[in-house]
């Protein structure tokens, strides 16, 4: 490997928003006709606009005379004063990556309240998602709320009905874990053909982070609850659109559901459900429920709105499929991945991650042929329960058009589906719970794009 590592391989970063306030709203107008194509021709537009970036890249990689100018000359910063200690309070990123940011799909909601941002994947390192990077989904737009004012109740099928104040919660014994949070609708666009650009667009409704809290079950016992037999708990959040859902007790029970106020090593953001928010690991994110203010014990589920007409499964029969909230393991490749470019031949590094709401990891294929040969790639340290998994494998590109998928399989023998195969299931209609086998073609001259396998 050592020797192949020498033909380095450059890869250019893929367009971030190629889309401005009148393109999004072009998207509306396309889509309202039927017209699927306008975003993709909106993206090639962008790629093309980004040929003359490439060449200035290439250039400055290229030797001058006897040496690299920007070695011979000392640059400014090391010749001189730097900028003082704490300029800001709260540290920001570089400049130079200001365009790695969330992004709204164009044309996925109607409204900015009731709406989504995806996490730039394809931008990211090992596990973790910055908390400031971290996709968003509200429905009726986020707040910050006052933590002094905000309440946790407890109550339903329980001894003594409790009210916690968010520093009661914090002064009982808390854990931390790792979890990735998923929502239903990632790669939702997807299920009847090709539809966006990027790793962002197509799974950046995933992000991972280490969460702080309560576990519930400790609340529950607090609160002196029945907790024999089949029971079912009722979260409920503060915002305007009382999103509730229902909790089955075979998660609770094993301490894994928390009452979450930390993330990532601070209080959680106002995006994410400040000052509370529900941790269920490995089930939708939409049963994660953000401002939490009530947890009701019951003995059946509640058939909320949010279970019973919105996050359902539209079958091929017609039937909708209820209450299935897990988030069955999945893959995707992050580089290469659409719209990025690979500038030169040589070595390159496939990276990417892989989760599953059953559980572990426990190995990652990789094929560059579009299925025909699978490698198993190496699993970067740590590999947890419920949480994203970074994955590596090594590939020499030898300038010829290739196919780079991924497929995972978790600890419970689960292995994740082609598109064939979970459309012979699932059908082409549906929303929710896309989990197929992503493919990424690198053409011959580098350029990589979304595509699917039939």
């Amino acid at each position: 490997m050592s020797g192949s590592i020498q033909q380095t391989g450059q890869v250019r970063k893929a367009p971030e928003n190629f889309l401005d306030a009148q393109g999004v709203r072009a998207v509306f107008a396309e889509a309202g006709k039927g017209r699927r194509d306008f975003i993709r021709n909106a993206f090639a537009a962008a790629v093309a606009g980004t040929a003359a970036t490439s060449s200035a890249l290439a250039q400055s990689r290229t030797v001058v005379g006897d040496g690299d100018p920007a070695i011979l000359n000392l640059p400014a910063h090391s010749t001189g004063l730097g900028q003082p200690v704490v300029t800001d309070g709260y540290g920001k990123p570089s400049k130079y990556e200001a365009n790695v940011q969330r992004r709204q799909s164009p044309g996925l909601t109607p409204t900015a309240q009731a709406s989504v941002s995806f996490a730039p994947l394809q931008s990211l390192f090992g596990i973790v998602t910055p908390s400031g990077l971290h996709f968003e989904r509200h429905h009726q737009g986020w707040w910050d709320i006052d933590p002094s004012k905000h309440r946790l109740m407890v109550n339903g099928m329980v001894k003594t009905p409790k009210v916690f104040t968010l520093d009661e919660l914090m002064r009982l014994p808390s854990v931390s874990r790792f979890h990735f949070i998923e929502c239903g609708a990632n790669t939702g666009m997807e299920w009847g053909n090709v539809a966006v650009p990027t790793a962002q667009y197509t799974h950046g409704m995933l992000s991972c982070s280490e969460f702080t809290g309560v576990p519930l079950i400790t609340l529950l016992e607090m609160a002196g609850a029945d907790l024999k037999g089949e029971r079912f708990v009722l979260a409920e959040g503060a915002d305007g659109s009382s999103m509730t859902r229902t909790i089955p007790m075979s998660l609770i029970r094993s301490g894994e559901v928390l009452v979450a106020y930390g993330q990532n090593g601070e209080m959680l953001r106002p995006e994410q459900g400040y000052p509370l928010r529900l941790v269920v690991p490995g089930v939708q994110g939409v049963s994660w429920v953000k401002y939490l203010r009530r947890i009701e014990l019951g003995d059946q589920p509640y058939g909320a709105k949010d279970e019973t007409v919105h996050y359902v499964d539209l079958m091929p029969d017609g039937q909708h499929r209820q209450y299935t909230s897990i988030q069955e393991c999945k893959s995707v490749v992050t580089t290469p991945s659409g719209g990025q470019m690979l500038l030169d031949k040589g070595f390159y590094n496939i990276t990417g991650l892989a989760w599953s709401g059953r559980g572990k990891v426990k190995r990652v294929d990789v094929s560059v042929d579009g299925g025909r040969n699978w490698r198993t790639a190496r699993l970067e340290s740590p590999v947890l329960s419920k949480c994203l998994t970074r994955f590596n494998i090594d590939w020499v590109w030898d300038g010829t058009p290739a196919i780079i998928q991924s497929r995972a399989i978790d600890d419970t023998g689960y292995v994740q589906p082609s598109y064939k195969q979970l459309r012979a299931v699932r059908g082409t209609r549906s929303i929710y719970h896309n989990n197929a086998i992503q493919s990424w073609q690198v053409q011959a001259n580098g350029e990589v794009a979304n595509v699917q396998l039939s």
